[in-house]
């Protein structure tokens, strides 16, 4: 788990310090898991450790505000677009509407290759594991399965390679290097098609959350 997280990541990021981080994951899995609830311990432990490990890197602020700004500017235009053309835009598209070269947008996806490490379980907020929780409120179970609804039609909408690369990496646990030899594709496209991925995901997701949460206000006044 730790060397696939630490793809992207800046060198001065320690992986010891991950691998402590991961290891104080586990033991909490160990200490909460409830056999009764019919999860395997493998899938459970997984996500606890994955995401004590992103708790680490976000506790660290490692990524800088300008290289965060960029991310997000990203994940909004990929979200406009693919609106405003019912699919999702291509990389001539996309370069045209930052007003850049494509060589010069394919450069701003690897600057932010590490932004992108955030999983599917963290940008979903542990959505996957809420039904573990037995304190999960009747709105939390709600917004969590809205969650996972929208995620699965934002995979579905992600184009071939790109729903292919996500497959590969986060439900088979392939890693980049793996999923190029089994695509034919280096490594480093592989990391450019997991990078435009998850910017889609991040920004349908924050769209669509938005909009579930509004309609919860509206039916709230």
């Amino acid at each position: 788990i730790v060397g696939r997280l630490a793809v992207g990541l800046p060198n001065h990021v320690d992986r010891d310090d991950l691998t402590s981080a991961g290891i104080m994951g586990l033991l909490d899995a160990i200490d909460k898991y409830d056999l009764t609830r019919g999860i395997k311990f493998e899938t459970y432990a997984t996500a606890r450790v994955r995401g004590s490990i992103l708790d680490f890197l976000r506790a660290q602020d490692w990524i800088p505000v300008s290289l965060r700004q960029k991310a997000k500017k990203l994940e909004a235009l990929f979200a406009d677009l693919e609106q405003k053309f019912s699919r999702p835009p291509t990389d001539a598209e996309m370069a045209a509407a930052l007003e850049i070269e494509v060589a010069d947008y394919y450069g701003l996806l690897k600057d932010i290759n590490g932004y992108s490490l955030l999983s599917l379980d963290e940008m979903a907020g542990n959505a996957w594991l809420v039904d573990e929780h037995e304190d999960s409120s009747p709105s939390r179970l709600a917004e969590c399965a809205e969650v996972k609804k929208i995620m699965a039609a934002a995979i579905e909408r992600l184009p071939e390679k790109e729903r292919l690369v996500v497959a590969l990496y986060y439900y088979e646990g392939l890693t980049l290097k793996e999923i190029g030899v089994t695509l034919g594709l280096s490594e480093g496209r592989i990391s450019q098609l997991h990078t435009k991925a998850i910017l889609r995901l991040r920004g349908a997701l924050s769209r669509k959350k938005n909009m579930f949460f509004e309609g919860l206000l509206n039916r709230g006044r």
